[in-house]
């Protein structure tokens, strides 16, 4: 039986490689971004190399009519979803309190209250169907004190480690994918200065998604890819959280 899985943000990077690998392993998909040009030209493209269904929802997730509708294809009993995939994200370039207000409430609703809404709905119709995976593209900044966005990043980090195992029971597997700086468009549609970041710190997206496939298998409840960032996310929880704080200062 194909399985399905419906994944946000995938006309660039983390959710492009998604789209990608997926489709590749066979599965029907339901992409949902902004712009209806790119997702019909990646679901196109898809569906004739992979043989598989892709519908496309245009939908801002940040907005009450785009996260309802994106909800209703969740719930949709008569093309269930397997699989879902929370990437959609953004960045603001400056630092809380130097931001528009407005902007950060933006940033609330598409990184904290979209893929809240998003879980909710699948964990509900996943319990009746006693199975389903979710995938939470949180961030090794979770473990920073680095303003709003690691704040956000935490609380879908936690969450996810929560629901993994509150859940197990009805054999659903929430897990939290935690990358380092992978290289997409994100930095630049932030437009966030990355010059600084060396060579070394860098991940490419479909390896980034490939093992967080293998650690969803495994059941884990969060998947950090490369060991480089392992030992970077088991200093940033265990150095005094002063050291942590001022050392990611410094790296921005």
């Amino acid at each position: 039986m194909t399985r399905r899985a419906l994944i946000t943000g995938p006309t660039a990077g983390i959710g492009n490689a998604y789209a990608r690998e997926l489709a590749r392993r066979g599965y029907d998909l339901v992409l949902v971004a902004r712009n209806t040009e790119r997702l019909e030209a990646i679901a196109a493209q898809l569906s004739a190399k992979h043989r598989i269904d892709v519908d496309v929802i245009t939908a801002d997730l940040a907005t009450e009519d785009g996260l309802a509708r994106t909800v209703n294809a969740v719930t949709d009993t008569t093309n269930p979803i397997d699989l879902l995939v929370n990437n959609a994200g953004s960045s603001l370039a400056g630092w809380f309190g130097t931001t528009a207000i407005a902007d950060e409430d933006n940033q609330l609703d598409l990184l904290v209250r979209a893929p809240m809404h998003l879980m909710d709905a699948a964990i509900k119709v996943m319990a009746g169907r006693r199975g389903g995976q979710i995938i939470n593209v949180s961030s090794v900044a979770a473990y920073t004190p680095r303003g709003v966005y690691s704040a956000h990043k935490a609380w879908l980090l936690n969450i996810s480690e929560w629901a993994n195992v509150h859940y197990a029971d009805v054999n659903i597997s929430v897990m939290a994918l935690c990358p380092g700086f992978v290289r997409t468009e994100f930095h630049q549609r932030g437009q966030m200065d990355v010059s600084g970041v060396p060579k070394w710190m860098w991940l490419k997206a479909d390896k980034v998604v490939k093992t967080s496939l293998k650690d969803l298998e495994k059941g884990k409840s969060v998947s950090i890819p490369s060991v480089r960032y392992k030992v970077l996310s088991v200093l940033a929880r265990y150095l005094p959280k002063g050291l942590v704080t001022r050392a990611a200062k410094r790296g921005r």
